[in-house]
């Protein structure tokens, strides 16, 4: 069954309040919700000017301060592609997709250099990023589930995975810090850097400068949930450890 603040959830985002109320949030700037955009300001360097980003929010996307950039963002929300195509600028393309792994080498070749990758999509995460990495981003930036702690796991890929109807507290989702830094480690990559809300991790070429970072030592919770949720990435890895896993590290 949902949680009462799962139900509050599920209708706000349906109701059409929702839409003007974001839409006049945008008219006043938008924001990432933690430090992505100084992140990605510092480590994008002289990468292509053009970004990808799966899962978002028009007035909170990690690439939002891009300001220079060409971009596609992809979401399977119609209201959010909608409020998208009203409010943002034309340099940056807004497409409604619900991506599983059959439909997403289109989109991979979208840019014929792709410059940043951001993938965020509450479920898929790993396998989706597993797809997209062979297009060879210069920074690749993905959500990691801090609800995992070190635990190298990710759920298993379902085309049409829904978090909350896995679970009712929404933790099932995506995959861990290990699990996504051994999966670039794979493709040439190396982390870089972790938001300060314990929410994204970010890639770079092993080649690059910035010096590594080992995911042990990098890995914050998120505050965001912590708060919400009055409870620690353990306790919610408690809730969740039953379910169904696949091992990055085998």
């Amino acid at each position: 069954m949902m949680t009462v603040r799962s139900r509050m959830h599920a209708s706000l985002r349906a109701s059409p309040l929702r839409y003007y109320f974001h839409l006049a949030k945008a008219r006043f700037g938008g924001s990432p919700q933690s430090d992505e955009s100084a992140i990605l300001s510092r480590i994008v360097g002289q990468s292509p000017r053009t970004f990808l980003e799966f899962g978002f929010h028009p007035t909170e996307y990690n690439c939002i301060g891009l300001a220079d950039f060409k971009g596609l963002l992809v979401d399977g929300d119609d209201t959010t592609v909608r409020l998208a195509k009203a409010v943002l600028p034309k340099r940056i393309e807004a497409r409604q997709s619900f991506i599983t792994l059959d439909n997403i080498d289109s989109l991979g070749t979208h840019f014929p250099q792709l410059g940043v990758l951001s993938v965020d999509v509450d479920g898929n995460d790993y396998w989706f990023l597993k797809a997209l990495l062979p297009a060879r981003p210069a920074v690749v930036v993905v959500e990691y589930n801090a609800s995992f702690g070190l635990n190298p796991v990710t759920v298993p890929y379902e085309p049409a995975f829904d978090r909350m109807a896995k679970h009712d507290s929404g933790w099932y989702h995506g995959a861990s810090i290990t699990a996504l830094t051994k999966l670039c480690k794979t493709h040439g990559y190396k982390l870089v850097a972790v938001s300060a809300a314990g929410g994204n991790v970010f890639f770079l070429p092993e080649a690059s400068n910035m010096p590594q970072l080992d995911p042990v030592h990098a890995y914050r919770e998120s505050t965001l949930r912590n708060r919400w949720s009055g409870t620690t990435a353990k306790e919610q890895w408690g809730r969740i450890k039953h379910m169904p896993f696949v091992d990055a590290a085998s």
